[in-house]
């Protein structure tokens, strides 16, 4: 078990996160030992998608955000889907919660559209990542430089593409995640 004893955060919008962005890399860390808590920015349940507009699982909270810190956690996961990562970008409580691991060198892991709250918590200035291919403006705008590949590592930071990339996405981001701190992380905030 690569990832005993690490208590890892997955964020997941109220409504509109794509579900196997969100339900493949938790049950992954979860195979590997970790403990996962789902934080939104509202109690209850979330309610997935698929493909943004099928209709998905609904999925409970464990903690909203203005009750944890990136002190509690060992790494964060940030799932896409268009409608879920607009969401979690707009929030400026999980910005500022993402910019947090990149302040403590923590690894974190995007994929698909998560990606833009990376570049609204303003953390990818001179990275290299993947992400959907129709936002890689926004992202090169944000001062990352944009490739299309499965996977991209950085320093502790893990982008993917799609679903499809899910495989590589979760493999690299438990291995990653089992690294621990990079501090090559802090330079981007």
């Amino acid at each position: 078990m690569k990832l005993e004893g690490k208590t890892i955060a997955i964020l997941i919008a109220s409504r509109g996160t794509e579900e196997p962005e969100f339900a493949q890399p938790r049950d992954a860390l979860k195979d590997a030992g970790a403990k996962v808590i789902v934080i939104s920015s509202k109690t209850g349940t979330a309610q997935t998608v698929n493909n943004d507009l099928d209709p998905g699982g609904d999925y409970p909270i464990d903690k909203v955000i203005s009750d944890v810190s990136a002190e509690d956690f060992h790494a964060l996961v940030i799932p896409g889907g268009s409608v879920g990562a607009d969401k979690l970008r707009a929030d400026k409580n999980i910005v500022a919660f993402i910019r947090d691991f990149f302040a403590a060198g923590k690894p974190v892991a995007a994929i698909c559209h998560a990606p833009w709250a990376l570049a609204e918590a303003d953390v990818l200035k001179g990275r290299k990542v993947t992400s959907f291919h129709s936002i890689q403006t926004d992202l090169r705008n944000a001062g990352a430089t944009w490739v299309d590949q499965e996977v991209v590592t950085d320093q502790g930071l893990v982008t993917s593409r799609t679903p499809d990339d899910l495989p590589a996405f979760c493999a690299k981001m438990v291995e990653e995640f089992a690294e621990g701190r990079h501090e090559e992380q802090k330079a981007s905030v």
